[in-house]
């Protein structure tokens, strides 16, 4: 049968908005329980001289009633990496295929994780699908399983525990509720530069992570579509203008015209350009987003700061800015 070129670029389209539609009902994976089995892997970074740390997080899963294993290659060194690109797939792969595994927690971020996507088979996987926990660096892989019809984890990594331990109580307090299925509810203290649309509460489901790699992923399989949904976003190391290029990056793909909300983490250890930007990084995203009509949340505690509230990607949640406190509520 020949195909006129119409018609392929219309069976394409029907594919895409399929795929999109597929994604705003996702699997939740069976929540943790006493004396299941998770794995440690290291899809990024490398882990020099962090055998300590991994150890410590271990403890951790193991007091909760866990069992833990280790990536046969975590404490591997390839120069900036945990390992070769096959080495580290390796790990994760292995992680994702074992049933008997409920949740991949990764090590650290760092940068590596999208050397690895095109290498791993997630068909085991969506047949039992599992947690997988991490941020920064792991939003590569939160935007792909997104896009396969699975919910995960945003929440700390083994490598935050080199924090002092008093100011992580919130961190691991709701990493754990995460993944024990426990219910998520966050009152944060309102910004003077949040927006509010109206007083109703948005509901939507959440997507997102950190900006840079949200950004990377544009015009690949993994990007998010963002209709009708809540998204997130958090940053380290940046200057300004590069946080506005890559805003205005999503703004052109489309992120943000049918977007319900936008929820604005930890924006860390923003550089400073020899040129000032002029304007504060809250100015700067509502700037970006002024011709929209969805609220937007700033100083949510999730990201790169020692209070790292665990989030639950694809879950839908509540959202309602208030003039004193604000309120994330995981439904």
């Amino acid at each position: 049968m020949k195909y006129t070129v119409f018609t392929v670029l219309l069976l394409m389209s029907l594919s895409s908005i399929n795929a999109q539609e597929k994604t705003n009902t996702l699997t939740t994976p069976p929540y943790l329980q006493k004396g299941d089995t998770i794995a440690i892997v290291a899809p990024a970074g490398i882990l020099k001289n962090r055998e300590q740390t991994i150890l410590k997080a271990k403890e951790l899963a193991e007091s909760w009633g866990l069992y833990v294993v280790l990536g046969n290659n975590v404490f591997n060194q390839n120069n900036h990496f945990a390992g070769t690109d096959a080495e580290r797939a390796a790990d994760f792969q292995v992680a994702l295929d074992n049933i008997n595994i409920k949740a991949i927690w990764a090590a650290r971020g760092g940068y590596g994780s999208v050397r690895i996507l095109e290498r791993l088979d997630f068909s085991k996987f969506s047949e039992f699908p599992k947690w997988i926990v991490g941020y920064s660096d792991i939003t590569a892989v939160h935007n792909h399983v997104h896009n396969l019809g699975a919910e995960t984890m945003h929440a700390m990594m083994p490598t935050n525990l080199e924090e002092e331990p008093e100011e992580l109580i919130e961190t691991i307090t709701s990493f754990k509720k995460a993944l024990f299925g426990e219910a998520l509810s966050y009152t944060v203290s309102s910004s003077k530069d949040n927006r509010v649309i109206s007083s109703e509460t948005i509901n939507g489901p959440l997507v997102g992570g950190n900006l840079a790699i949200l950004a990377s992923m544009l015009g690949s399989e993994s990007q998010l579509n963002t209709a009708d949904k809540i998204l997130f976003i958090e940053e380290i190391g940046e200057y300004k203008y590069h946080i506005d290029r890559m805003l205005r990056s999503l703004k052109r793909a489309g992120y943000f015209d049918k977007c319900k909300g936008l929820i604005v983490g930890d924006m860390s250890n923003i550089k400073k350009n020899t040129t000032a930007w002029g304007s504060s990084i809250e100015q700067l995203i509502l700037e970006v987003v002024a011709e929209f009509d969805f609220p937007v949340l700033f100083n949510f505690p999730a990201g790169h700061e020692t209070d790292n509230r665990a989030l639950i990607l694809g879950k839908t949640i509540t959202m309602n800015i208030k003039s004193t406190t604000s309120e994330v509520i995981f439904k």
